[in-house]
């Protein structure tokens, strides 16, 4: 059969989601990013867009690509197949930040990056079911509000720090916008001890499929009290309540987290790489 790469358009959601539906785990990025915004139609102005690897009809890879290679998310699969679609469109796309199964960025990277990321990091997804978890709970934590920003910045920026050596408050004039509106979006949930914020968590991505979690971050001032551990199952039976599977990645030489994330109930899962070129 030809092996072809083309433009998905909203006559290919149903393959899409079926396709990401097969390993769920590992696809619950995009499956949020596909629930929230759809496909766009291919005459319309959308700045973003999805590529497809078909064998014959049959869709067999794919590849999300926003702000014209702002963030590029490939699909669970191999780098052989990921990289068919990437050289498809090493012409029109510069990547500036990827996420996803190791082997599919890595083919990415060669095919759509110049030079050198600026940061490179791998890590380990863990998933967790209503099944596997543990006896972890904290019913203080709750969602964060607005009133709660001034607050919750140097939380948010925190966690930018630890997770990506990034400054976001020096870097993106768009950081504070940003945290203000995944407060909006009920997607950030906090625990407050004597009226101070110690411990933040998102909710990075949500679908019919599950959800993934990102940016824990406790103040250094009260690490080693519990509090990841606590909230993390506490937010983690609150959401499988209602959803099938939450994903948490964690950073391979993060061992602290972890075995948090282990104690909870999560098990881990496969390599991802996140790749940041500018």
């Amino acid at each position: 059969m030809p092996v072809t790469v083309q433009q998905l358009t909203t006559r290919d959601s149903d393959a899409l989601r079926a396709l990401l539906a097969k390993d769920p785990a590992h696809n619950l990025y995009l499956l949020g990013l596909l629930q929230e915004f759809g496909i766009a139609s291919a005459d319309s102005r959308s700045s973003m867009a999805y590529w497809g690897r078909f064998d014959g009809k049959t869709l067999t890879a794919a590849v999300f690509v926003g702000g014209g290679g702002g963030l590029v998310v490939p699909s669970a699969s191999d780098g052989s197949v990921t990289g068919v679609i990437a050289d498809a469109l090493a012409e029109r796309v510069r990547l500036k930040a990827s996420v996803g199964e190791k082997p599919a960025v890595d083919a990415l990277v060669r095919s759509l990056c110049t030079g050198k990321p600026r940061t490179s990091k791998t890590y380990r997804l863990f998933s967790v079911s209503a099944d596997d978890l543990g006896p972890f709970t904290n019913p203080l934590l709750r969602l964060a509000r607005e009133e709660d920003l001034p607050r919750l910045m140097p939380l948010a920026a925190g966690a930018v720090r630890e997770l990506y050596d990034r400054d976001p408050l020096a870097e993106d004039p768009h950081f504070e916008a940003r945290v203000a509106q995944r407060v909006r979006a009920q997607r950030t949930y906090v625990l407050e001890e004597n009226g101070e914020l110690v411990f933040k968590v998102d909710i990075g991505s949500r679908s019919q499929f599950g959800a993934e979690l990102e940016a824990l971050y406790t103040v250094p001032s009260q690490r080693g009290k519990g509090h990841a551990t606590l909230c993390l199952g506490q937010i983690s039976r609150f959401l499988l309540s209602s959803l099938p599977r939450l994903t948490l990645r964690v950073e391979e030489k993060h061992d602290s987290l972890a075995r948090i994330a282990r104690k909870v109930g999560y098990l881990a899962g496969r390599t991802q790489r996140l790749v940041l070129a500018e």
